[in-house]
């Protein structure tokens, strides 16, 4: 069993240098502890995923020029999450406006090459299957 996740869960990118908060509209009228809870199409950059601090990923075009400036040392530049694709798995069984709802055992591609996880899910006293 997995905890359900929501609004101002604490989130972690592979090729990040800091923890973000995931942000969760209140558009689905569903709260858990008071705070909206999450489903696996809150993976909009910015509104729902906000910047991981510095990006290391070369395959982010910022990162790759600004290495490629500095001689092939590596140069972290600024997070700019881009998440074109939901969270997955999710939990296919719990429903919140007919989209399934966001576990903490969820993952979230971005499309630099890094794994968006959830390191703690906002609350832990509803479980989802």
């Amino acid at each position: 069993m997995g905890n359900a996740v929501i609004g101002n869960g604490q989130l972690k990118c592979s090729f990040g240098q800091a923890p973000s908060v995931l942000m969760v509209l209140p558009t689905n009228r569903v709260m858990i502890g008071g705070a909206p809870a999450a489903t696996i199409m809150d993976n909009k950059p910015v509104v729902n995923i906000p910047p991981f601090g510095m990006c290391m990923s070369l395959a982010n075009p910022t990162v790759a020029s600004a290495t490629a400036a500095a001689m092939g040392a590596l140069t972290p530049m600024p997070c700019v999450p881009l998440t074109p694709a939901p969270w997955a798995p999710g939990c296919p069984t719990v429903l919140i406006g007919s989209i399934p709802a966001l576990n903490n055992s969820s993952k979230l591609m971005c499309a630099w090459g890094g794994v968006i996880e959830i390191i703690f899910p906002g609350q832990v006293q509803v479980q989802t299957p």
